[in-house]
């Protein structure tokens, strides 16, 4: 990855302070500091092969801030060490560091010339978000851990030297959803081995035009970067996708020295040779190389597939989130300052982050989400072609999509509250025949294809129970469950009832801003019948199936269960 940074001058090198940038210490509501930068990791030795940065914005070249007597200060290196480790630590929880940092205007402009930046989509239709009965619309960021040994640093870490001049694999990908309401977060992880419809891309780098193709989700990376993995996940899941962060092996070496120790559980002694994992049972803060070791570990957790080493990672990002929301870390501004250097010189962003002041903007709105609303989940999935790919599991995998899609969290507490429903006293329907409704078929998903004609079969139903003014709208559109969307208050009392004339539970009814009057759309629950089918389970409401494996991140006592052929 091209990151922005360059060689130190020596070996002791050390990390800006506070007052090379502008950092005003008093932010802070911590312990007070003498000043020093003690805990500040030294620079890396000039022998370095980390690439040298690009020309920044305003033309001084790969040099750092001017200094009072006018001579240019190198950008300071954080040194790298560990064995092999997996590339994700840093994604969510850098933005959520920045958010913490309260730096100053000028300690921004030298952030900003750590990240580097690559277009947001490389394949088809950008799409687009709904929002909320108060406009407002959620945030999606796709997380990215890529396996590049495109450095002699990450052939160190990855090993594989043979694959150094191999383009990288998107290993790692998870997908952090951010309610328009702000309460709540939801973090959806796809196996790497998922067999899915990578479409055309074409590479902003040399204008190579990848066609449409089948194979796994990780190999999407390799069609031109980033942008061709988001516009993989848009047209697997119909998910909009705002923005992506993507990083590499060493950069993770960077962000897990710097964040430092976090707690994890086994329940049983566990060592797994090929990461060098050696644990005892129960509760033990890893850091430094036993962080990484964690954080690679496959074979020595559950059945020794992706799948469990997804669920340690989800884990590992919870237990680091609840240490960091309770204040570790975040009152040395010292180790502050590390924090944001290791992140900021970690990431490859989209080019929508245009500086580091958009990550601290949406930091600010993730640290108000509370632990317990944080839900951390794997798509629903089944084994294909003899157990050499995993595909979406038929109709959960959707329901989860749909969850997303439609802005309903994961854990089930946005169902519960009847998310989206406006209460008080209901306006009166006017008479049936004055309502028109907009019918769309929604029946198709990954997995089935749409029942053709079912916005045609339900608006002839709406037509025989008097709402004479609905009509069939050829619109395509995927959803999992049926809704009846409204734009205004005033014409809440006219969709309940269109809803109560179909069977509809009051839940399906809800307000937005992009409804155009009042529009139906049948999702992929409602295949057959003119009745909306009011099983026990459809009635309920209810999050993620048991089947994405959800763990809260207020879920303190969480452990990872060890494959018993990797005890001791």
């Amino acid at each position: 990855m091209g990151h922005s940074a360059v060689r130190g001058e020596g070996a002791h090198r050390r990390v800006p302070r506070a007052e090379d940038f502008g950092w005003n210490d008093s932010l802070y509501d911590g312990p007070e500091g003498d000043g020093t930068d003690a805990d500040a990791p030294a620079g890396e030795s000039a022998g370095s092969d980390r690439p040298a940065a690009p020309a920044s914005r305003n033309g001084h070249g790969p040099k750092g801030p001017q200094g009072p007597d006018g001579s240019r200060r190198d950008r300071p290196r954080i040194p790298r060490r560990g064995k092999r480790v997996l590339r994700w630590t840093a994604l969510g929880l850098s933005v959520l560091i920045l958010g913490t940092a309260g730096v100053g205007y000028f300690y921004y402009e030298h952030l900003n010339g750590n990240l580097t930046r690559k277009p947001l989509n490389l394949g088809g239709e950008q799409l687009r978000h709904g929002t909320d009965a108060n406009g407002r619309s959620p945030v999606n960021i796709l997380l990215l851990g890529s396996d590049s040994r495109g450095s002699r640093r990450n052939v160190e870490l990855g090993g594989a030297r043979d694959d150094a001049d191999r383009k990288p694999l998107a290993d790692v990908q998870m997908l952090l959803h951010l309610s328009a309401d702000r309460d709540s977060m939801s973090v959806l992880s796809i196996p790497r081995d998922t067999k899915v419809t990578i479409p055309e891309c074409t590479d902003p780098e040399d204008g190579t035009v990848h066609p449409r193709t089948v194979d796994r989700i990780n190999s999407s990376l390799q069609h031109g970067g980033p942008g061709c993995t988001v516009a993989t996940w848009m047209e697997l899941t119909g998910i909009p996708i705002d923005h992506f962060m993507m990083i590499d092996f060493a950069g993770v070496v960077d962000m897990a020295d710097a964040v430092g120790g976090v707690p994890v559980c086994v329940d049983a002694n566990v060592h797994d040779r090929r990461s060098g994992l050696r644990l005892k049972k129960g509760t033990t803060t890893v850091t430094g190389e036993q962080a990484l070791q964690w954080l690679r570990t496959r074979h020595g957790f559950e059945d020794g597939s992706d799948i469990g080493r997804a669920k340690a990672q989800h884990m590992y990002m919870n237990s680091m989130v609840r240490r960091l929301k309770a204040g570790t870390k975040l009152t040395d501004p010292g180790k502050l300052r590390s924090l944001a250097e290791a992140a900021t010189k970690a990431l490859t962003v989209d080019e929508g982050i245009d500086t580091v002041k958009d990550l601290y903007d949406l930091a600010n709105e993730l640290k108000q989400v509370p632990t317990d609303r944080i839900t951390m989940a794997t798509m629903p999935w089944e084994y294909s072609d003899g157990g050499s790919y995993v595909v979406p599991k038929p109709g959960e995998a959707e329901e989860v999509f749909s969850l997303i899609r439609d802005d309903i969290a994961l854990d089930g507490k946005d169902a519960k509250s009847e998310k989206g429903a406006e209460k008080g006293t209901e306006d009166p329907a006017a008479p049936s025949d004055r309502i028109p409704v907009r019918v769309r078929n929604g029946t198709g998903s990954t997995t089935l294809a749409p029942v053709d004609g079912r916005a045609a079969v339900l608006t002839d139903r709406l037509h025989r129970l008097g709402f004479t003014r609905a009509t069939a709208d050829p619109t395509s559109v995927s959803q999992a469950n049926t809704t009846l969307s409204y734009a205004d208050e005033d014409r809440r009392g006219d969709a309940l009832a269109v809803a109560k004339a179909l069977g509809l539970p009051e839940r399906a009814v809800r307000r937005s801003a992009d409804a155009e009057g009042i529009t139906l759309v049948i999702g992929a629950d409602w295949r057959a019948g003119v009745t909306y089918p009011r099983t026990k389970e459809a009635a309920e409401d209810r999050g993620a199936p048991e089947s994405a494996r959800a763990l809260n991140g207020g879920d303190t006592e969480a452990c990872m269960r060890v494959n018993r052929s990797f005890t001791w």
